[in-house]
């Protein structure tokens, strides 16, 4: 029982932090990020959400789900805190900005190729 819990909360945790990093990225890498990965992030965080409502009681779904949700959110924001105490806006950018395009590179490699 405590495994599928783990579980549970484990594919809350994966899903939300994809659906989470969309908003990271900028609206041309958004939209490439938004159609062929957080699609299936919404579909993953549904099926987590499913799962731990058929195996067990809807208190402990919704905790998990909020514990989940909290865990991402505290995450993304020391994360942030730290990159932007750690890093320069510039570098910061130029990082970001080769990120972006590798993923539009890759994307596009993956579905012509």
């Amino acid at each position: 029982m405590i495994i599928k819990y783990i579980t549970f909360l484990v594919g809350i945790i994966w899903s939300y932090s994809i659906i989470k990093t969309q908003s990271v990225f900028s609206k041309k890498a958004g939209i490439i990020f938004k159609i062929f990965i957080t699609k299936v992030s919404w579909f993953t965080f549904v099926a987590a959400c499913y799962f731990g409502y058929k195996n067990f009681t809807i208190k402990s779904t919704i905790i998990g789900v909020t514990i989940g949700i909290l865990l991402v959110n505290i995450g993304f924001y020391l994360l942030k805190k730290y990159i932007n105490q750690t890093f320069s806006k510039k570098y910061i950018t130029i990082f970001k900005s080769f990120f972006e395009y590798t993923l539009i590179f890759l994307v596009i490699y993956f579905v012509l190729f």
